[in-house]
C-alpha cells in the first residue's frame, strides 16, 4: 500500500480520523479534510506518515474541489477517495425546521455529490480509483425516527452512491463505488448532532455499538478488498433483510416495543 493516497473528509474526529490513523500506520500519503484546522493537526500528527491538512467546509463546491487540487498539488495522485464527513439531528418530521433540513441534505447529501463529482473525473482520466461514502444503516431502516431528516439524507446519499456505481461499471470498471452503513458507533456524533445529547450511559453496549477504529478497520479492508456494499455490524445486515421482507410486519412489531 505504500506510496498511495487517500483523501479522507471529516478527519478532524470519530471514523474519519481513525481511518487516517491507521491508513498512514500503512504508508498511506493521507488528505485529512474538515472544518476545524486544530483538531486536523492533531490527528495528522498521529498519522505517522505524509501528510496535508486541507481545512475544507464539505458544503461548498468549491472548497471540494479546492481540496481536490490541493492534494493533486501536494502527492501528484489520488487513489481513494472517503466522503465522510456527516451530521446528525434530533428531530422527528413533524418537528423539523426548513433551515434544519437544509443542513442535514447539505452536509450529508451535497457534500458527497460534490466529492463525486471532483474525483470522477480525475478517476476516470487515471483509469482507476476507489470512492468510498460513509452512510449509514439508519438510511435502510427507521430505528430511530428523530433522526428523521439525518435518515433520509442518508437514504438519498445511498441512491446516488448506487447510481454512480452502475454508470461507472458500464464505462470505467476500473473505478470502484462502495457504500459504508455503520449502524451506532461509539464517537461524539450523537452529541454533535443538532439538538442532540451525548449517548446515554449503557446504551453503547445494549445496542452491541461499534468503536470508530472497529469501523476504520473495516474501511481499511475495505479498501483493501473493495466491495459494493459493506454493513459494518453484521446484525444490521440481517436486520435490514427482514425490514424489506415485510416492511409492515417489522413496523408493527417495532411500534409495540
Amino acid at each position: 500500500m505504500d506510496n498511495k493516497v487517500a483523501v479522507v473528509t471529516g478527519a478532524s474526529g470519530g471514523i474519519g480520523a481513525e481511518l487516517c490513523k491507521k491508513l498512514g500506520s500503512e504508508g498511506w500519503c493521507v488528505v485529512l479534510a474538515a472544518r476545524r484546522e486544530q483538531e486536523l493537526a492533531a490527528v495528522a500528527a498521529q498519522c505517522g506518515a505524509e501528510t496535508l491538512v486541507a481545512v475544507t467546509d464539505v458544503r461548498k463546491r468549491s472548497d471540494v474541489d479546492r481540496l481536490k487540487e490541493q492534494a493533486l498539488a501536494k502527492f501528484g495522485h489520488i487513489d481513494v477517495w472517503v466522503n465522510n464527513a456527516g451530521r446528525g439531528i434530533s428531530r422527528q418530521v413533524l418537528d423539523l425546521a426548513e433551515s434544519e433540513f437544509d443542513e442535514m441534505m447539505s452536509v450529508n447529501v451535497k457534500s458527497v455529490l460534490f466529492g463525486m463529482q471532483a474525483i470522477v473525473p480525475y478517476f476516470q482520466k487515471q483509469g482507476a480509483g476507489h470512492i468510498i461514502n460513509i452512510s449509514s444503516f439508519l438510511g435502510r431502516v427507521p430505528f430511530v425516527t428523530n433522526r428523521s431528516a439525518y435518515n433520509a439524507a442518508k437514504s438519498a446519499m445511498n441512491m446516488l452512491t448506487a447510481n454512480l456505481r452502475m454508470d461507472l461499471r458500464k464505462t470505467h470498471p476500473g473505478i470502484k463505488v462502495s457504500l459504508v452503513m455503520p449502524g451506532v458507533v461509539t464517537s461524539d456524533f450523537a452529541g454533535n448532532a443538532l439538538h442532540g445529547t451525548p449517548m446515554p450511559p449503557g446504551l453503547a453496549a445494549r445496542v452491541n455499538a461499534q468503536t470508530p477504529q472497529q469501523v476504520a478497520d473495516i474501511l481499511v479492508d475495505l479498501i483493501k478488498n473493495p466491495k459494493p456494499e459493506v454493513y459494518t455490524n453484521p446484525s444490521s445486515a440481517e436486520t435490514a433483510k427482514a425490514y424489506y421482507s415485510d416492511v409492515g410486519a417489522f413496523e408493527e412489531n417495532m411500534g409495540r416495543r
